[in-house]
């Protein structure tokens, strides 16, 4: 029989960026995801897609298992033989409960494995630009959970204990009974001017932090709107005089990406490293073209080509993969020399390590035949142009005209991707956006196929001419257009766009 295994995985405080790295190993082998509601769903879209995802979330009043039920599922599960992921946000054992399905586990003589996260308790203080410890203001520091009722005896004595201690406490949870805790952190002996920071959403896009003195903090959250998960921070160093910050230009913002699930998280990345909130909604997907026996013959009949060019970087990727099937040596592919439109698909060359001869500088397919002009003579050249499906042949008719000898290679077709894994449709119906991008006209007819509901004050934005043209078929004007039209003049265009 096939031995299972139980990962109790730490989510990290919500940015996925800050899932350690064998977290995102075990993940990536998972053959069943069981995640919680603080959890960021993107990182469901690192489990294989073959995955089996099961919500677990428990949010205040609304808990969709009980813990018992979870720890019976983990147990099912593992003692079936799978490979299950526990993905928890934070860290697994502070305040997550992680070492009560560890003793189920434990105790039903399964194998499991802790892989410890970033907590927020310290994370998101930091992110918030608070110091939880800092020489000559706080050397030492507590965390505790809200949830004991500060209304019952046990709370009262708890909370005015904290407030009799003294120093630097952070508090998880809880936020909906801040004023009671508050209140008696005060009857404890914390002084009213006592500074407290309420970080909603920490290491997000669309974190939040509020300052207030200990006496104002509950009406100051309640009248900014603040709902959890948040961190609070009671202590000076929660004092905006203290704070150690410093701003991302795509800070408070929401993005929504629209490329293929492989090809989003370039662009998704580029964007998180400005600050932005990054919803990864995949619009297309890649499958193999109808005629595959007819694709791989022409990739091994590579080297009889004095040029190999490609339209795209699935295109790339797809001639490569038959390529290494085919050969395990990458000098079969001879004296080929190699053509790209736009510095993406360049880019996936060289991952591939082959270097790129020519370069088409506008994402289009028609500019490549016009860097040709000015680069060589192509009368008589045989010349593979590797493409999708969908895409028209002007690029092959192009290189006709000017006397090449052009094969078409249908390396890839594209296809709507009809599953919402990282729950980032639902995420965009309920919480909203402020941009979304579109790299393709697949992405934009697939999006706008599926008549979500669209948030007030939406804007767009664009990767290219073409793409912005199929934006007009359904009567959308993006506000923002890429000059260069590849990921990274797309990432320079939204910035400068914010920045005004």
């Amino acid at each position: 029989m096939k031995k299972g295994k139980c990962f109790l995985v730490g989510a990290g405080p919500g940015d996925p960026g800050l899932l350690t790295l064998r977290g995102n190993e075990v993940l990536s082998r998972a053959e069943v995801v069981v995640y919680d509601n603080l959890a960021n769903p993107e990182l469901l879209g690192l489990a294989p897609e073959t995955s089996e995802l099961l919500y677990a979330g428990k949010k205040p009043d609304d808990h969709s298992m009980t813990q018992e039920e979870i720890n019976r599922l983990l147990v099912e599960q593992t003692a079936a033989g799978r490979l299950v992921v526990r993905l928890k946000g934070g860290d697994p054992y502070v305040f997550g409960r992680g070492a009560e399905e560890a003793g189920a586990l434990a105790a039903a003589g399964l194998d499991f494995e802790v892989v410890p996260g970033v907590s927020s308790a310290l994370a998101g203080p930091a992110a918030a630009g608070i110091a939880v410890t800092r020489r000559g203001v706080n050397e030492d520091l507590g965390i505790f959970t809200g949830h004991q009722d500060p209304e019952s005896k046990e709370g009262r004595e708890f909370y005015r204990g904290l407030g009799a201690r003294g120093g630097t406490w952070v508090m998880l949870m809880g936020l909906e009974r801040l004023a009671g805790i508050a209140r008696e952190l005060q009857a404890g002996g914390a002084a009213p001017d006592l500074p407290v920071a309420v970080v909603r959403r920490a290491t997000m896009g669309d974190q939040a932090t509020v300052r207030a003195p200990l006496s104002e903090i509950a009406a100051r959250v309640a009248a900014e709107g603040l709902r959890p998960p948040a961190v609070v921070v009671f202590g000076a160093v929660a004092s905006a005089d203290h704070a150690l910050l410093c701003p991302r230009p795509l800070t408070g913002r929401r993005i929504v990406v629209t490329r293929s699930r492989v090809g989003a998280s370039k662009l998704a990345s580029a964007l998180r490293d400005l600050g932005a909130d990054v919803y990864e909604m995949p619009m297309i997907k890649r499958e193999e073209p109808e005629n595959l026996r007819e694709f791989a013959e022409l990739v091994q009949d590579a080297h009889s080509y004095e040029w190999i060019v490609f339209t795209s970087a699935n295109g790339v990727d797809a001639f490569f993969e038959i390529f290494y099937k085919l050969y395990d040596d990458a000098r079969e592919i001879g004296g080929t020399k190699f053509g790209a439109v736009g510095a993406a698909t360049a880019q996936r060359i060289k991952d591939w390590h082959f270097h790129v001869d020519l370069v088409a500088e506008e994402f289009q397919a028609k500019s490549l035949a016009s860097a040709f002009r000015d680069y060589t003579d192509v009368e008589n050249v045989k010349i593979l142009a590797v493409r999708p499906a969908e895409t028209s042949g002007a690029l092959a008719l192009e290189l006709t005209k000017m006397g090449a000898i052009v094969d078409e290679a249908i390396a890839y077709r594209t296809r709507p991707e009809t599953e919402d894994r990282t729950r980032a449709r639902q995420r965009f119906e309920e919480e909203g956006a402020d941009l979304v991008v579109f790299t393709s006209s697949s992405t934009v007819r697939n999006f706008f196929a599926l008549k979500l509901k669209m948030p007030k004050g939406l804007q767009f934005a664009s990767i290219g001419p073409v793409t912005t043209g199929t934006m007009a078929e359904f009567q959308v004007k993006p506000s923002i257009k890429a000059k260069q039209h590849d990921i990274m003049g797309l990432v320079q265009a939204i910035s400068a766009f914010y920045a005004a």
